[in-house]
């Protein structure tokens, strides 16, 4: 390609040369590439850019002077590396109608719920998110929530080339900082909920705030849950369509006569010309929130809404979402994502609200992340749980035990019974030991996950696994 079909207002000394591949990791160039130069978190593009002439980068992009062979400075090489993805596959997303959701909590529950409700109407749907990225029925697997800006391309050409005409995507808020998505245009934008996460990396809550908000500027329509407190901020001054949804009155949808099961919840979806009875087979009031952000959305996509709450009813669950894991025993077992201090709180609560015993709590937090939230997490597990096991998540390249530590501020006073144990194996079993008639054991912070990044390196770990050995040996 040449590249003067890649950037706009290239000089013409560098307009008609031949592009072979782009990148912005020094490592992937090769003859006749173009290199961007992009200042990450932890690295600078820019210390490369020397090297990338020396490899056969024809041209190189920087946001300052390097006085490197066919350079050219720009003002903003994450918008020029987004812009020039998107021209090197073709546009593929200006042909897809895409749904980004974003927020701490219930995206890849309702980018699920979204993705079943498009098919149960015939439509071929893609999927980006934190579990998997789909293509139809096709498991692609992925290792961020919103993937580069160059594999983002790839996968919406894939998905356009495959017959997709919807994508319904998780849109991280590293993702949003980093203008991963910035040349994007949704038909539809949700905010499900701002919490506490990921101020190892935005510092502020209202930095958080801010980097959720740029998803708004790009989409026709928002629905936005207003009981949460970041809400008004969020729509503030937003030029698009908004359409909210509650468990209150000031909504244009909310939900009405809600009836709390175990396994499910109802309610009555109301707004100002619609009543549609909605029932979604995941209990706890987050169920509540997730279906009816999924069922509101659809609605806003012209999809009839007794249709719609048939669709929802015929979900089944979400690996790793309040997954209850079958035990053959008198007790339960569910595995749940939950790795923020709402996020346990919610799934705690849930369980607390119909327990028949005992819920038995067990979580860790991940190392190399936000520790201001482990005494927090702590103490929200030991006000709705009846017994605690502390143990490791994915401690990463810190000590698992000083991350026990930092939890464990957060639990004095309490007279709540806690165990720690270290090895989350060994936690899994001794929580399934003590189980008794009527327990609710729930296994917070993996969810999806199949594995435990440790300092020493990545390990096999499934939650499923662990409880199936477990219950063979009592």
């Amino acid at each position: 390609m040449l590249l003067k079909d890649l950037i706009f207002d290239v000089d013409d000394e560098f307009e008609d040369l031949q592009i072979t591949g782009i990148t912005s990791d020094s490592r992937e160039i090769k003859d006749g590439y173009a290199f961007v130069c992009i200042k990450g978190v932890n690295d600078d593009g820019h210390k490369y850019a020397e090297i990338a002439a020396e490899k056969g980068a024809v041209v190189v992009f920087t946001e300052r002077k390097m006085n490197v062979k066919n350079e050219i400075v720009v003002s903003d090489t994450r918008e020029l590396y987004a812009d020039m993805c998107a021209k090197w596959f073709g546009n593929p997303a200006d042909s897809l109608k895409l749904i980004g959701v974003t927020g701490t909590n219930g995206k890849t529950s309702i980018t699920y719920m979204l993705k079943s409700i498009l098919e149960h109407f015939g439509h071929k749907v893609g999927l980006i998110g934190t579990i998997q990225n789909m293509i139809g029925d096709e498991v692609i697997q992925t290792k961020n929530t919103t993937p580069g800006v160059y594999e983002l391309n790839r996968l919406f050409a894939d998905m356009k080339n495959k017959g997709c005409n919807y994508v319904v995507m998780e849109v991280s808020s590293h993702a949003l900082d980093q203008k991963r998505v910035c040349n994007l245009s949704f038909d539809a934008a949700i905010f499900t909920n701002l919490t506490q996460d990921h101020l190892d990396y935005h510092i502020t809550m209202e930095n958080y705030l801010l980097a959720k908000k740029r998803l708004f500027s790009m989409c026709k329509t928002a629905i936005v849950n207003c009981d949460d407190e970041y809400c008004e901020k969020l729509v503030e001054g937003l030029n698009c369509k908004v359409v909210s949804y509650s468990l209150g009155d000031n909504s244009t949808y909310s939900a009405k006569a809600i009836k709390y099961n175990p396994t499910s919840v109802e309610y009555e979806l109301v707004s100002n010309n619609i009543l549609n009875h909605i029932k979604f087979n995941t209990g706890g009031k987050f169920s509540v929130y997730n279906s009816m952000c999924a069922a509101v959305t659809a609605i806003e996509l012209g999809l009839p809404i007794g249709e719609i709450s048939n669709a929802i009813q015929s979900i089944e669950g979400i690996k790793g979402r309040a997954e209850s894991v079958p035990t053959g025993r008198d007790f339960s077992v569910i595995i749940d994502y939950a790795h923020t201090p709402d996020g346990l709180k919610n799934i705690l609560k849930t369980f607390r609200d119909c327990e028949k015993n005992r819920v038995i709590a067990l979580f860790g937090c991940g190392g190399d992340r936000d520790k201001t939230k482990r005494p927090i997490m702590g103490n929200i597990a030991t006000r709705y749980a009846d017994y605690v096991i502390v143990t490791s998540d994915n401690p990463r390249s810190e000590d698992p035990d000083e991350i026990i530590n930092d939890i464990l501020v957060g639990t004095t006073g309490s007279k709540t019974p806690i165990k720690v144990i270290t090895n989350r194996i060994e936690a899994i079993k001794y929580a399934i030991s003590i189980a008794q008639s009527g327990d609710i054991i729930v296994l917070a912070g993996k969810g999806h996950e199949t594995y435990q990044i440790l300092n020493t390196g990545t390990i096999h770990l499934d939650e499923r696994e662990i409880v199936l050995e477990a219950l063979k040996e009592i």
